[in-house]
C-alpha cells in the first residue's frame, strides 16, 4: 500500500488508504438518507432495500428517534455500570413487558456481544449444574452467523469464517440446519449444553426453520436439560412482521439475543435471559464499558415502541406481500430465481442454477440504477427494507429492480 498522501476531498481514496481492507464497499459515499432513500455525496438518490443490513428499520431520520438522541444528548452521553441511569433501566423493564419468556436482560453494544454473553452464559448456567468442561457443548447450525468474535464465529458453523483464526475455541457440535434426525444423533454423543439457532438465518441465505423445527429443537432441549438459545440479531424485532421472530413457532426460548434494528441505527444490543438462567449471573460475572449507554438505549426505548406498534408490524406484512408479488412478476419475465422465500421483509431470491455465484454482479448494477440491495452468500439476493417503508418506495424500488434485472439479464445472454 502506497504511503503517498491521500487528498482529503477523495472520500474513497481515504477508505481505500487507511481502512484495514476488511471490507469491499462500493464506490459510493452515503451522505444522508430520508426514509428508504439515501443519497450520496454526488446528490444521486437510492432506493435503500438493505437497510444498513437489517438496522434502519424505522428508515432514516426517523423523528422521533431523531428527537430522543438529541434529547438524551443534551443530558448524559455516558455513566458506564458503575452507576444507574433512567434510558437503560426503563429500556430492560421494556424489553421484558414485551417478552413473555425473559426475565433479565443484559446490554451490550453489539449482535456479536449479545451472542457472546449468551455463549457465557449457557456455560455460567451448565457448570453451576456441576457440568465438566467437556459436558457444556453448544450445538448450532451449518450456515448459521452468530459474529465476529472468536467464540461467536466458532459458533459460525461456516469455515469461511473461521479459516486462519485457529486455534478455534472448543464446545461446538455443528449439524445440518432443518435436519431433526441430525440434532438427535448431536444429542446422544452426549455433553449438551444448549443449542443456539436462527429462526430465520440470514447470512446463509435467508432460509427459514422448516414448519415444526423450532418445536423439535424446544422438545430435545427439555429431553436432555439443555437450553434453547435464539439468535434473533437480524431475523427479530418485526423484521418477520411479529416482535420476535420465534412467535410464529409458538416456542418459549431460555436465551434471546437481539441487536440491529434495536437501535434503529444506534448501535446496540440485548440478551434476554429466561427464569431457568436469569439469575445464574452474579457480581463480577460478565461486564462491559458502554453497555447500556444512555444515548443507545434512549433511542432504542423510541424504536422499541414503534416497531411493536399494530401499524409498523401491520406495513411489514402488506409490503412482503407487495414485494413478492413484483419479484414474481420480476421472475416471470426474467427466470432468473429459482424461489423466493423468508418471512416479512427478510426475503431472499435464489439465485437459478446457472446464475449461481453472480449475486455480486446484480448488486453492482443494482447500484448503478439507484438500488441498494444485499446478497447472503453468492447466490441470494437479500431484501431487508425498512420496516416502515410506504407503498411509493416499494414501487419505486421494484421498478429500479427491474432496470438492473433486464441489464444483467441481457448481458448474461451475451455472455
Amino acid at each position: 500500500m502506497s504511503s503517498h498522501p491521500v487528498d482529503p476531498s477523495d472520500l474513497l481514496g481515504l477508505g481505500k488508504r487507511y481502512w484495514l481492507p476488511v471490507y469491499r464497499p462500493r464506490d459510493v459515499v452515503l451522505d444522508h438518507g430520508k426514509g428508504a432513500r439515501v443519497w450520496d455525496t454526488e446528490g444521486r438518490d437510492y432506493m435503500d432495500f438493505g437497510a444498513g443490513i437489517a438496522v434502519n428499520a424505522l428508515g432514516h431520520q426517523d423523528p422521533d428517534l431523531v428527537a430522543a438522541l438529541v434529547a438524551q444528548a443534551n443530558k448524559l452521553w455516558h455513566a458506564s455500570n458503575v452507576f444507574y441511569s433512567e434510558p437503560p433501566l426503563r429500556l430492560a423493564q421494556e424489553l421484558v413487558d414485551h417478552a413473555p419468556f425473559a426475565e433479565r436482560v443484559f446490554l451490550c453494544n453489539s449482535g456479536a456481544e449479545a451472542n457472546e454473553a449468551a455463549i457465557k452464559l449457557v456455560r455460567k448456567w451448565a457448570a453451576s449444574q456441576g457440568r465438566t468442561p467437556e459436558e457444556r457443548v453448544i450445538v448450532t447450525f451449518k450456515g448459521s452467523f452468530h459474529g465476529r468474535t472468536l467464540a461467536t464465529v466458532t459458533a459460525t458453523a461456516q469455515p469461511k469464517y473461521q479459516e486462519g483464526y485457529e486455534p478455534l475455541p472448543a464446545g461446538f457440535r455443528y449439524v445440518p440446519f432443518n435436519d431433526p434426525v441430525a440434532l438427535e444423533e448431536a444429542f446422544a454423543q452426549g455433553g449438551v449444553a444448549a443449542v443456539m439457532l436462527e429462526p430465520l438465518q440470514g447470512e446463509g441465505g435467508v432460509m427459514p426453520a422448516a414448519p415444526g423445527f423450532l418445536k423439535k429443537v424446544r422438545e430435545l432441549c427439555d429431553e436432555h436439560d439443555a437450553l434453547m438459545v435464539l439468535d434473533e440479531i437480524q431475523c427479530g424485532m418485526g423484521r418477520t412482521g411479529m416482535l420476535f421472530a420465534h412467535s410464529h413457532d409458538h416456542v418459549t426460548p431460555d436465551i434471546v439475543t437481539l441487536a440491529k434494528a434495536l437501535g434503529g441505527g444506534f448501535p446496540i444490543g440485548a440478551m434476554l435471559a429466561g427464569p431457568k438462567v436469569a439469575e445464574v449471573m452474579q457480581f463480577g460475572s460478565h461486564g462491559t464499558t458502554f453497555g447500556g449507554n444512555p444515548m443507545a438505549a434512549a433511542v432504542a426505548r423510541v424504536a422499541l415502541a414503534k416497531i411493536a406498534s399494530p401499524a409498523v408490524l401491520l406495513n411489514v406484512e402488506r409490503q412482503s406481500n407487495d414485494i413478492r408479488k413484483g419479484l414474481d412478476k420480476l421472475n416471470h419475465e426474467f427466470q432468473l430465481f429459482s424461489e423466493v422465500r423468508g418471512r416479512g421483509l427478510m426475503l431472499g431470491a435464489v439465485l437459478e442454477s446457472s446464475y449461481k455465484g453472480r449475486a455480486g454482479e446484480i448488486l453492482d448494477i443494482a447500484a448503478a440504477h439507484g438500488l441498494l440491495i444485499l446478497q447472503a452468500g453468492p447466490d441470494v439476493l437479500r431484501i431487508v427494507p425498512p420496516l416502515t417503508i410506504t407503498d411509493e418506495e416499494v414501487a419505486e424500488g421494484l421498478e429500479r429492480l427491474h432496470a438492473t434485472l433486464a441489464e444483467f439479464a441481457q448481458e448474461a445472454k451475451v455472455a
